[in-house]
């Protein structure tokens, strides 16, 4: 039996169901097609960054894998295309969740089968399948702390292994990777990304690694300090499939059971991963979640417009140091801390309020790890306009963020050089520092580093006031 396998963000042949079923079966025709967003329908496609990572993905999958076909089209022409072409029996992939990628695999599925393939997909991107998890009325949870007590009362299944044997099918023709054009050009503005990234199922094996035996003993207490290497750094692996939620979800528990006293740790890491669950739950149950308000009343919202803003913002120029050094960590190395994340998007939202589709716009574009799912549930979140999402009152003071969670000014001084020599007590916040002080340090507000573009008392008023038109609305519809 041939079997052509249709690769998307499974970019792994350890714990690939689809691909492990094939070689089972007998011979193997690899492909990977890029779909562009024209030829998709596509209305939030992959960033600069994105296709940056995926590239070099792809790059350490044809090592591993040399007979793997790159091509570039429209999927619902070229598969059942090349299904035809190389006399293949079946055509198995693994599932994507995002509304785009369901409509086109129902189309395809049909054009496949109305020609006689058998047609096979699998489970082999999320721990359990969005409709394998309801609440206990029915229907999908909304709130995250039900959703994660559920998922924890039943069994993951084992990941596979790498197919043991594979054969290669020959004389399927493809292009070369080079033709798929995923890399920046004129400028190349990932230029230095190799040395701080390595992409491919051997990175993500090595990132899981150096991370479960040095990143994971203190996680729970110590991943919020974007001063400190406490995160795992494995979401862009996990997003492109190099590793799966199994193999991290294993992985973490077979650490942890040779280790007690990580079992906290431990737990809290797989709480995280489980977060990617239900942004995956809900965007399955609510589609419409990457670009509509989740809760309606927040059309009320009265976001403001501004440009200008939004380029300070986007630059890391807002004034608010915390908020500037994620911002230049993003630009630079397509990352951006978690809590940090947290504290830049409500800078946006709540203190500029510029709509979080601007947010969730230009993570997208910059992030290596953008994921449809969560950075859609994550932006509502922020904003307030999402399921679970944090309450309207709260909105982070950047200063006091600073203060905490870097505490000592070390990621503010490594992200903000002009700012590397300013007394540490007054890093947070420049523009309360004595001027005496900022000479001494070389800082010069408003020309070596930026004045702050709003007040943070007035802004969140402002938000404050913002909300208060959310909640009449909400009282009016109901």
């Amino acid at each position: 039996m041939k079997t052509l396998v249709w690769f998307r963000q499974d970019l792994r042949l350890a714990d690939n169901p689809a691909l492990h079923e094939a070689a089972k079966q007998g011979t193997v025709v690899p492909v990977f097609l890029l779909e562009e967003a024209a030829a998709s329908g596509e209305t939030h496609p992959p960033g600069g960054a994105s296709r940056w990572w995926l590239h070099h993905s792809l790059a350490a999958l044809k090592k591993a894998l040399p007979g793997l076909v790159f091509l570039r089209g429209n999927a619902r022409k070229m598969i059942p295309q090349v299904a035809r072409a190389s006399g293949v029996d079946a055509v198995y992939w693994n599932r994507a969740y995002e509304p785009q990628a369901i409509a086109r695999d129902t189309d395809v599925k049909a054009v496949l089968k109305g020609e006689g393939l058998e047609v096979k997909s699998f489970k082999a991107s999320l721990l359990f399948e969005p409709w394998e998890l309801e609440t206990k009325t029915g229907g999908p949870f909304k709130v995250y702390s039900p959703f994660w007590k559920a998922l924890r009362q039943r069994p993951v299944a084992a990941p596979l292994p790498a197919p043991a044997r594979l054969e290669i099918a020959d004389g399927v023709e493809g292009c070369p990777l080079e033709d798929l054009k995923l890399l920046p050009e004129a400028p190349n503005w990932a230029k230095g990304w190799a040395e701080l990234w390595r992409p491919g199922e051997g990175g993500a094996k090595e990132r899981l690694r150096i991370f479960l035996e040095e990143g994971l003993e203190g996680y729970g207490s110590l991943r919020d300090r974007p001063d400190l290497p406490k995160v795992s750094r494995l979401s862009p692996h996990l997003h492109f499939g190099e590793v799966s939620p199994r193999q991290l979800w294993h992985a973490t528990q077979n650490h942890v059971a040779r280790y007690d006293s990580l079992d906290g740790d431990g737990m809290k890491f797989l709480s995280e991963v489980a977060w990617r669950e239900f942004s995956y739950h809900l965007l399955f149950h609510f589609p419409e979640l990457p670009s509509e308000n989740w809760r309606p009343a927040f059309d009320a919202y009265p976001w403001r417009e501004s440009k200008t803003d939004l380029e300070r913002w986007q630059k890391g120029m807002t004034g608010y140091p915390l908020v500037d050094a994620g911002m230049r960590e993003l630009w630079q190395t397509g990352y951006m801390h978690n809590r940090v994340r947290m504290i830049a998007a409500s800078f946006l939202v709540k203190h500029l309020r510029l709509h979080w589709r601007h947010g969730e716009a230009w993570f997208r574009d910059t992030l290596v790890d953008a994921d449809l799912a969560s950075n859609s549930a994550s932006w509502q979140w922020v904003a307030g306009s999402g399921a679970d999402a944090a309450p309207y009152f709260r909105i982070f003071n950047p200063v006091a963020q600073a203060e905490r969670f870097d505490p000592d000014g070390t990621y503010i001084r490594h992200w903000l050089p002009e700012l590397a020599r300013l007394e540490t007590r007054y890093l947070s916040a420049p523009f309360n520092a004595p001027e005496e002080v900022l000479a001494k340090a070389g800082v010069r507000l408003g020309e070596s580093y930026p004045l702050p573009l709003v007040d943070h008392a007035r802004a969140r008023k402002a938000a404050l006031e913002g909300y208060e038109a959310v909640r009449r609305a909400g009282q009016n519809a109901s």
